[in-house]
């Protein structure tokens, strides 16, 4: 016989007794008839949620790192420009890591909020018009980490809608977001 045949006749052979074992071990402990399809269904679900996305990223992908820039006025400064936008909230910059700390460049994951003027008043709103998106890289300094000004690149801009905004011609609120990407 075939080597690959007789693998998966071992296979098919050792699942076989497998199930056997645990259908009558299941009916010796509980003294009831085993619900063979609720015994399998369990092990598909288990054997599933072992291999699930959310334990699979937890298990290999880490949580990034936020990591502070010496050069931050400088970044800000060339995110409102690429970005477009008056301003950048400062209190909710992000900027992240996956990679490790003891590289010397490493790759950035931004996120910031901007907001736009208005064009008809002179009403500063507290409420960010816009969610940047950008990555970029950075290099590590003695004071921490400078980041490459020209690696910063706009993934994308969310465009954010006042939840409490009402359109006029349909007396609804408006929850829509735009997305523009580069």
């Amino acid at each position: 016989m075939n080597k690959a045949l007789k693998g998966i006749l071992i296979i098919i052979l050792f699942i076989g007794f497998f199930e056997a074992g645990l259908l009558s071990s299941y009916t010796i402990v509980t003294s009831q008839v085993p619900d063979v399809k609720g015994l399998i269904d369990l092990q598909f679900d288990t054997i599933g949620n072992i291999f699930s996305q959310e334990n699979f990223n937890s298990v290999v992908i880490k949580d990034p790192s936020t990591i502070n820039v010496t050069n931050k006025e400088d970044f800000v400064s060339t995110l409102k420009e690429q970005a477009g936008v008056d301003d950048i909230d400062y209190n909710n910059l992000t900027i992240a890591t996956y990679n490790d700390d003891d590289e010397d460049v490493i790759d950035l994951n931004i996120t910031a909020y901007g907001y736009s003027a208005p064009t008809s008043s002179s009403v500063i709103s507290s409420t960010p018009d816009y969610k940047i998106i950008a990555t970029g890289t950075a290099n590590e300094t003695y004071d921490g980490y400078k980041v490459n000004l020209d690696s910063i690149t706009i993934v994308s801009i969310f465009k954010i809608y006042d939840s409490d905004a009402v359109d006029v011609g349909n007396n609804q609120n408006n929850n829509t977001t735009e997305t523009y990407s580069y």
